[in-house]
């Protein structure tokens, strides 16, 4: 089993490997703007719906919609990861585009705040399969020599579909007509997974050669894989508490310093350069990682985003141009962060488990996330504003770079 698995490996990049990541690259993509459109339309929204005029109120409903999308996320990341392990990589791709696509689609059709989070709640879930299972089968199918590059080229795909949704704000001002159009998109791209997309070759294999012993997703929970899941689980979850709770809110930080205009430019501005610098990041982050290592990769993302998190948010009272370079910045470690983390994580698992437990990682995290963003928006009177809510949570950073600095052979438990 393992000489074939690594045959598979050592093959040179063929055209199904280009159209298998092409395919992952645009779920991933669309999924990023799925993910971030709320938060830039979250104010039209609130209006449109006549919910009510008082701002603390806003900020709560704000943040129930946008807490339930990453609750749904980490329920979906793992659900589909079992799914993928139990039933094949393809099927589990195929569905969870299209479950977000549909979501997405009914999320602008809807007629009250209720019905918008019911369909915040099902979008996440699509979102959170379809990023654990492309990460998983780009893991699995590439060549070994340059994975970490096409894993961190794959890693921008989610701040590309943050550009897009900033550039969507920019430029169509009626919500309900941008859902509809974002939510088509995953459709087309499923129909795109039926024709073109092969099943991994190396969940094949472990089908096959495992004598269906390691076909149960449960047994990510045995006890030859806590460590692993403890440490992989803090890292990824850490990162994700502080960059959530960041840019959902970003949009309505902007705004609250804002007096003059409505701020729809500069908050369309604002999730570009975050799109933006994570676009970079992650693109250079495997050659970032084979430069100086995981380890230092990994202390350096944290670091990096804790002192930003701080002069971002702690220094800034009213709204200036020097604000956007802050953003872009920290939006750049962010990037290298995810491609990094995306690196990491799958590889500390063997393929009959690799999905549940790449989902597990990725996920559990999202349900403290989906508390952080909750409590942002409840806590914003109390704390004095967005920027006091948003940086105590961003404060998670420090939790990360600590168990980094005291976990040992990182760069063997990858190897």
């Amino acid at each position: 089993m393992t000489a074939i698995v690594s045959q598979i490996e050592k093959q040179k990049i063929t055209s199904a490997h280009w159209t298998l990541f092409f395919i992952c690259f645009l779920g991933d993509a669309i999924g990023g703007t799925v993910s971030t459109l709320m938060s830039t339309y979250l104010p039209e929204v609130v209006r449109d719906m006549h919910i009510t005029a008082d701002a603390a109120a806003q900020a709560r409903i704000g943040a129930y919609i946008n807490a339930v999308f990453i609750f749904g996320w980490a329920f979906g990341g793992f659900s589909w990861g079992m799914l993928s392990d139990r039933t094949g990589r393809k099927k589990a791709l195929l569905l969870s585009i299209a479950w977000y696509g549909l979501f997405t689609l009914l999320t602008g059709m809807m007629q009250n705040w209720w019905g918008i989070v019911l369909c915040r709640f099902m979008s996440g879930f699509g979102v959170g399969g379809v990023l654990v299972i492309s990460i998983t089968m780009v893991s699995e199918a590439w060549p070994t020599k340059n994975k970490a590059v096409f894993i961190g080229i794959l890693s921008i795909a989610f701040p590309i579909g943050i550009f897009s949704a900033g550039l969507i704000t920019f430029n169509i001002s009626f919500w309900r007509m941008a859902f509809a159009i974002v939510g088509i998109l995953p459709l087309l791209v499923g129909l795109a997974v039926i024709w073109l997309v092969k099943e991994s070759d190396a969940w094949l294999l472990n089908r096959q050669n495992a004598q269906h012993k390691n076909h149960n997703p449960w047994l990510v929970f045995s006890g030859g894989h806590q460590r692993e899941l403890i440490i992989g689980s803090i890292v990824f979850g850490s990162m994700l508490i502080g960059l959530w709770a960041i840019f959902s809110w970003l949009p309505t930080w902007v705004q609250s310093l804002i007096t003059d205009n409505d701020g729809q430019k500069e908050r369309g501005l604002s999730m570009m350069l975050m799109g933006m610098g994570g676009l970079a990041g992650g693109f250079f982050s495997g050659w970032f990682l084979n430069a100086i290592g995981l380890r230092k990769s990994m202390l350096l993302c944290f670091a990096v985003s804790a002192v930003l998190s701080f002069i971002l948010f702690k220094t800034n009272k009213a709204f200036s141009p020097l604000i956007y370079a802050e953003i872009a910045v920290m939006a750049l470690f962010f990037g290298i962060s995810q491609g990094v983390l995306s690196y990491y994580i799958p590889h500390l698992f063997s393929t009959g488990i690799r999905s549940s437990a790449t989902g597990f990682c990725f996920n559990i995290g999202r349900l403290f996330t989906g508390t952080a963003v909750l409590f942002v928006g409840i806590l914003v009177t109390a704390l004095g504003g967005y920027g006091n809510a948003i940086y105590i949570f961003s404060l998670v950073f420090v939790i990360g770079l600590i168990v980094i600095l005291f976990t040992k052979n990182i760069e063997k438990q990858v190897s």
